[in-house]
Parts: structure tokens; C-alpha cells; sequence
């Protein structure tokens, strides 16, 4: 089944149906993203802030909404979120169009593909929380590369590789993930009091010196590695915060 990008979009759909009672979907090449593991980044996140209904920012939303649709629907959060790809956030506008108890879900368009949180969080914001699930790639070779490894590795058709499909602006990034949140962190220091936690998942392990490195630089007053595990899988979230 799982080897089967259209059962799993059919599957979180379902989810998303059963527990939200939210009509979803996303079109078969846009990254399709495992909701437990999302659910699980907002549910330990949320131990930052504990006790509150959270204001947060998702930057790079995708065509799929996933962050907004979990934080509205099981928290009770209010949410903005940004997109920089133009059909990610036509589709991604589509959901809430389509689905009464999404709207009150604010997009904000990125119109630079080099910037982060610059030009999306304005002079009036405040949010209690960031949440960022980085593009992992360096570029499109890797992508490619590390997509057939991932096939290969489990036993699939190697023909049959959509189920870890995605647009670019979703799988890769100059620098790879560390690179994005390196310049996610430099954004950050003009923005902290705007925010309240600043947090990104970091899929590789082997960045975390590194993006550690670059948060003390800007002598935030806490940093935090939150590790996460469900089943035999093993992930993990940075949190910074100059407040």
C-alpha cells in the first residue's frame, strides 16, 4: 500500500475526514507529508507554551496546509502561514475555500525565494510560536540521488517512486536544510520580539552542531533540542528563543 502514492494520499485524506471531518487533498506531485509525525512536532512544541491557545507562524506551507489544518482543528490554535510557490498556495487556498472551519487560516505569499521570515511577520505581529519543516536537499541531484537510495532500501518498484514525490521549493535548498536554518536563524534576531519561540525540525542529526553553532551566535536566551520518536523512527526539533 504504502509503496502507492495515491493510497497515501487517500489515507491522509481519510484522516483528515474521520478526525477533522476536513475535505483534503493535494495533487499527486506536491510532497505528501505523514501526519502522526506532524502532529507530534505540534504536540511537543506546544510544551513550550503550555496552558495557551497559540498565535503561530508555519513558514513554507506547502499545497498540503498540514501544520495550519492540526494546529486549528486539534488546538484550537490560531494560525498564519507562507508559501513561495504559486499552485502550493492556490492549492493550499483551495482547502480553505472548500472547508468552512479553515478560514479563519491567513496566508501570506513569499515573494522571495532567498528570504525566510522576512516579509512575512510585519510590524504588528506577534506570535507565540514558529513551526518549519525545512526543504532537506541540497539540490536536485541529491534529491534524486538520496529518492532512489530510499526505494531501493525498501524493497520497492524503483519504476514507483512518487509516494516521495515533491516540488522543488519542498525538497531542496541551497545549503540543504542546514543552510535553511542558518538563514532562518539570521532572520530571526531582527524579528525577536515578534516571536516568542522560533522552532524548525532537523531531519539529519549530523546539522545539529552546526545550526546550534549559529543560534549561540546570535546570544539567544535559551536554545532547545526536542527529540521525538514514533516507532522505530527517530526525529528532532531546534528551539530558540530571545525572550
Amino acid at each position: 500500500m504504502f509503496e502507492n502514492n495515491k493510497a497515501v494520499l487517500a489515507l491522509n485524506a481519510a484522516l483528515f475526514k474521520l478526525h477533522y471531518n476536513i475535505d483534503w487533498s493535494i495533487p499527486e506531485e506536491n510532497l505528501c507529508p505523514p501526519i502522526p509525525g506532524r502532529l507530534d512536532y505540534l504536540l511537543h512544541a506546544s510544551e513550550l507554551i503550555p496552558d495557551k491557545k497559540l498565535h503561530i507562524l508555519d513558514i513554507g506551507t506547502g499545497a498540503n496546509l498540514v501544520y495550519p489544518i492540526l494546529a486549528t482543528q486539534h488546538f484550537h490554535w490560531t494560525c498564519v502561514a507562507s508559501e513561495v510557490e504559486n499552485l502550493s498556495l492556490k492549492n493550499a487556498t483551495l482547502l480553505i475555500k472548500n472547508n468552512k472551519t479553515l478560514q479563519k487560516i491567513h496566508l501570506r505569499k513569499q515573494k522571495y525565494k532567498n528570504k525566510i521570515l522576512e516579509t512575512i511577520i510585519q510590524s504588528d505581529d506577534q506570535f507565540d510560536l514558529v513551526i518549519c519543516n525545512p526543504p532537506f536537499y541540497k539540490n536536485r541531484h541529491e534529491a534524486a540521488a538520496k529518492n532512489i537510495r530510499k526505494v531501493k532500501n525498501l524493497k520497492l518498484d524503483i519504476k514507483n517512486t512518487l509516494n516521495f514525490g515533491g516540488q522543488s521549493n519542498e525538497l531542496w535548498y541551497k545549503g540543504g536544510e542546514e543552510g535553511f536554518i542558518k538563514k532562518m536563524v539570521e532572520e530571526s534576531v531582527q524579528f525577536k520580539n515578534h516571536v516568542h519561540w522560533f522552532t524548525s525540525l532537523v531531519s539529519n542529526k549530523d546539522n545539529l552542531k552546526n545550526i546550534k553553532r549559529s543560534i549561540n551566535k546570535t546570544l539567544p536566551k535559551e536554545v532547545k533540542i526536542i527529540e521525538m520518536e514514533q516507532g522505530n523512527k527517530k526525529s528532532r526539533f531546534v528551539a530558540w528563543s530571545f525572550q
